[in-house]
């Protein structure tokens, strides 16, 4: 009974796979035995005859594998290799691998898409059809590329310092992402973190001079790099995935063992760092646990020996990891790829495995049956998400959080895909698109070719002055304090990179330098990364966003295109081409729609994006504009985002409302059973009795108020999951607008402020004078800005010194124009 209970428990946990592949097309070339092994080449021929396969009395006809027969029992059919692959060939990838991913329950997958297949599916592929993905960077991958992409300049010649240059600004524009590093057979874990400079660049000119295809087989140059990605993730608090044991056909199997790493444990640098040792060190799995037990630094992950070994193979590395080792520093990974099959049978194997040895551990009295199954939920789940600082859905359903799993240690960027250079290859021209402090998007465009050359190392040259055109005139507006002197340079966020089919553009999101590796003060997206990271340095906080873009769209006579009302099926319906359209422009930018409907105005549609990191969100809503705009256009019509149109014929206006929830330590620390005690033409819109909040109050519930509490249908009645603020809309430069928000939750977290007590009915029914109302005009903001310190403090005097200048030169430029106006800007 103990025995059942302790499986049935285990059966029922949903996985954390640490550490896993890029599946492949059907149609790829890459073995599908090799999904049975780790054999290579001709040596796959002996796979059948491995101790994980089972024998019948035919030996000859009927060598059936373990795993073979595991997946024949998935799909319901007869155990040979040919039903099977009959199956898969009469099968996408997609049915599989949803039905693969099911079977597995695994709920959150951690990828490392260095390795490269033919046929392999890339990072956004893998998010649309499994789920909550994450990328694990592979540092060889990165130092290997920077390699045979080769030096801008004709005829520059490698040195160490322009390697370093490059091979750093590479790590940083990953920041929080965990990084990989599998070692090559000259070097192993016998690593030399006091390697010279000299030796290294010796090291360097040797592999940039083969003439073979360029890999990093020298060990001085390992080894510096090594060190120097171990620097740079200690420093970051980033996990470092490192290869041992078994699991790479080059890698000499004496140099795997892990405690040759102890040159590196004991130095002072590394100290504080986070490191990972995968394949279970097989057959070092003695050593690894005794590493778990002695060094802070060390975890242990056993993919790949489950389930490639042989059952009793398997067992003996899962209990001898756990010999020593922690329990909480054991984690489950599957190492699968290629193949949705091999996800399935990685957990499938670690299930029976983890229980089998649970179990004997029970019946020896070294747990209770209790204390073992808790020791199961930490190892398959619990100790990745608390390592690498991961929350899933299945971890906020206690708090009834039907929301989409949010990594709270996210990138300040998109994740993507190794496949950024294959991009490159498939489009004629980039696009380097950015939000200018008039909300409006700009970009400049570059063949595919001088990209790689010059504008992702250099960027590319801009007057300062284009931060201060207002929304109506291409000259920076008076009292800017800019000119037509001087530049900053566009730096392309490579991590960001977009094919754009359509176009036959790449679309990258660019940042604003002084100079390449300097960030401009004027940079919207330089400043909420700024402030998102006082956030997270001052109160272990970081900030998710759900925007809403409100479109409407019109033809050239702006005229409506229908006259339906508010979530009205039949105008959705009439609409559906073009809206089809939209949504697939929204999936080439990679951009998750939670829902859509028809809204009051006519033509008027919203769309809710999905919950994002903040920096993410706001480059996503960017993007949204850019793809929902490209959409109308092809379809003949024009999409506007402004507030408010002709105001004698359109009684409602358009927002972009912000969902707002606060993250620490994978927590939504607004789900809090309280209702009223929590701690935390623009203007034409902003109207009493228009659904936007045209007064300083807050609300539960409140539509009316600007700011007020969400409880989405499927949270625990009394619990709050965000707040919603609807005085945003869609001439607000993301970046900024949430910087300004952003800033202003800092000094009410400094100074501990709470909010007063919520206004629950229509607060224009309230006394005059009682609660204040907002700004009523574009002008009357611009004078409050001026006078408030604190976000001229911590959003940059500059940067709040052109924002003046250009809403003071749009307010006198559009006194007597109508905001239809504005439709080809907004």
């Amino acid at each position: 009974m103990e025995a059942e209970k302790i499986r049935a428990a285990v059966n029922d946990i949903e996985l954390v796979d640490g550490h896993a592949h890029n599946l492949v097309a059907l149609e790829s070339c890459h073995p599908f035995l090799s999904a049975f092994s780790e054999a290579h080449g001709p040596a796959l021929s002996y796979v059948p005859h491995t101790l994980s396969f089972k024998l019948t009395s035919d030996i000859e006809t009927s060598i059936f594998q373990r795993g073979l027969e595991d997946i024949a029992n998935l799909y319901n059919l007869g155990a040979s290799l040919e039903s099977i692959q009959e199956f898969r060939q009469n099968s996408s990838l997609t049915a599989l691998s949803i039905k693969c991913f099911k079977a597995a329950k695994i709920s959150t997958v951690l990828l490392d898409d260095g390795l490269e297949f033919d046929g392999m599916k890339d990072l956004a592929w893998h998010k649309e059809v499994v789920g909550d993905v994450h990328r694990i960077l592979r540092i060889e991958y990165l130092a290997e590329n920077i390699l045979k992409q080769g030096l801008p300049g004709v005829g520059d010649k490698w040195t160490l310092k322009k390697f370093e240059e490059l091979f750093v600004a590479g790590l940083k524009s990953y920041p929080k992402f965990i990084f990989s590093l599998c070692l090559r057979p000259c070097s192993g874990l016998r690593i030399n973190p006091s390697v010279t400079d000299e030796d290294a660049e010796k090291g360097l000119v040797r592999t940039v001079g083969t003439v073979e295809e360029i890999r990093l087989t020298d060990k001085n140059l390992t080894d510096w790099i090594f060190t120097k990605a171990l620097e740079l993730a200690t420093s970051h608090d980033i996990p470092m995935q490192i290869h041992t044991g078994f699991g790479d056909v080059d890698l000499d199997l004496e140099l795997a063992n892990p405690v040759l790493l102890r040159s590196i444990l004991e130095d002072l640098r590394f100290k504080h760092a986070r490191i990972v040792l995968l394949h279970a060190a097989y057959p070092y799995m003695r050593q690894a646990s005794y590493l778990a037990c002695v060094y802070p630094q060390i975890h242990l992950d056993f993919g790949l020996a489950i389930p490639k070994l042989s059952v009793r193979g398997m067992k003996t590395a899962v209990a001898e990891l756990l010999e020593l080792a922690p329990i909480n520093k054991v984690m489950f990974s599957t190492d699968a790829y290629a193949f949705p099959e091999t996800y399935y049978l990685g957990a499938k194997w670690a299930r029976t495995v983890l229980a089998e040895v649970l179990c004997d551990c029970v019946e020896e009295g070294d747990l209770s049956v209790d204390e073992a199954i808790a020791a199961a939920e930490s190892i398959l789940s619990k100790n990745s998400l608390a390592f690498y600082k991961l929350t899933t859905r299945a971890q906020t359903s206690d708090n009834s959080e039907n929301q989409k799993a949010v990594d709270t240690n996210a990138s300040k960027n998109f994740e993507c895909s190794h496949s950024s250079l294959s991009v490159l290859d498939k489009v004629d021209y980039v696009r380097l698109l950015w939000g200018d402090t008039t909300g409006q998007r700009r970009c400049r465009v570059v063949p595919s070719a001088r990209y790689k050359a010059v504008a992702l190392k250099n960027g590319l040259s801009l007057a300062t002055c284009c931060m201060a055109l207002s929304s109506h005139k291409d000259a920076p507006a008076r009292g800017s304090g800019l000119s037509g002197t001087g530049e900053i340079r566009l730096m392309p966020d490579a991590s960001t990179l977009l094919e754009v089919p359509q176009w036959n553009h790449g679309l990258v999101l660019a940042d604003m330098h002084v100079k390449p590796g300097t960030p401009s003060e004027l940079c919207p997206r330089t400043t909420l990364r700024r402030l998102t990271g006082l956030l997270e340095e001052e109160y272990q906080l970081a900030l998710t966003v759900v925007a809403h873009a409100d479109d409407a769209r019109r033809p050239e006579r702006w005229e409506a295109v229908d006259s339906s009302s508010y979530c009205s099926s039949t105008g959705l319906t009439q609409s559906l081409a073009t809206l089809e359209c939209m949504l697939s422009w929204l999936n080439t930018m990679q951009i998750n729609i939670e829902q859509f409907h028809a809204e009051s105005g006519g033509g008027q549609f919203e769309f809710a994006l999905a919950h994002e990191p903040i920096l993410i969100a706001a480059d996503k809503l960017l993007l949204a504009r850019e793809a929902i705009t490209a959409a109308a256009l092809q379809q003949n019509f024009l999409a506007t985002f402004i507030p408010k149109l002709n105001l004698k014929t359109t009684p409602v206006g358009s927002g972009s409302h912000v969902h707002l929830s606060l993250w620490k330590e994978g927590k939504n620390v607004f789900s809090a059973e309280s209702k009223a005690d929590s701690n935390f033409g623009i203007y034409e819109r902003l109207k009493p009795n228009m659904w936007c909040g045209a007064f300083q109050c807050w609300g539960q519930v409140n539509r009316e108020a600007p700011l007020r509490t969400s409880s989405p249908p499927d949270v625990s009645d009394g619990v709050v999951s965000n707040f919603e603020l609807k005085s945003f809309d869609g001439c607000a430069n993301p970046h900024l607008g949430l910087a300004a928000i952003v800033a202003g939750g800092l000094d009410g977290l400094r100074k501990k402020l709470k909010l007063p007590a919520p206004v629950d009915g229509n607060p224009a029914d309230e006394v005059e004078g009682v609660i204040r109302k907002l700004p009523r005009t574009l002008e009357d903001a611009a004078q409050c800005l001026e006078e408030d310190d604190l976000l001229r403090q911590l959003m940059g005097e500059q940067l709040v010194k052109v924002v003046l200048a250009i809403r003071r030169a749009d307010v006198a430029h559009y006194k007597s124009l109508s905001p239809d106006d504005l439709l080809y800007k907004y």
